[in-house]
């Protein structure tokens, strides 16, 4: 009786083609993300249709690539690298007076950053939250936030008037 190493006793160029080919089909880069789908409101929800029917097709030079599962209400380009949720809950940290923000061409952002993960962008000011997710390589860079802002704006009325001008 001989003992043999392989896996489930296949030949071994056998075995390292089905291990090859098993780690490819694990493959992130070409899977799509999967992010939780908002369930705000109908008037809400009516915002975030209008808001999806603008979106552009690439953001910071990444291609769209919607996350799972689809919806109207979610949107992502490059794979993950930067997600859009519309119709999200107010953020607990808007209530914070030292919460830092930035303005992107026009639309007010929240920012957040959360433990092991990019930076997490909020709208302010706005008749539903509209929150854009980047990943680590956007650690230093709100630039996706600049391709989205007019979208945001033409789609999604401000709710605090002054705040908007």
């Amino acid at each position: 009786m001989t003992s043999s190493h392989r896996p489930f006793g296949l030949p071994a160029a056998v075995a390292a083609a089905v291990l090859l080919l098993a780690s490819a089909g694990c493959s992130a880069s070409g899977a799509p993300a999967s992010v939780a789908v908002p369930g705000p409101p109908a008037e809400e929800a009516a915002l975030c249709q209008a808001l999806a029917k603008e979106l552009p097709g690439t953001v910071a030079g990444l291609e769209r690539s919607d996350p799972e599962p689809g919806s109207e209400l979610t949107a992502g380009w490059g794979d993950g690298a930067i997600v859009l949720r519309c119709g999200v809950p107010r953020p607990e940290k808007m209530s914070d007076a030292k919460a830092q923000g930035v303005s992107a061409n026009g639309v007010r952002w929240l920012l957040e950053r959360p433990e092991g993960s990019g930076p997490r962008f909020t709208s302010v000011y706005r008749e539903t939250y509209v929150e854009v997710s980047l990943d680590a390589r956007f650690e230093h860079d709100a630039g996706p936030l600049a391709d989205l802002a007019a979208p945001v704006a033409e789609t999604v009325p401000c709710a605090l008037e002054p705040e908007c001008s």
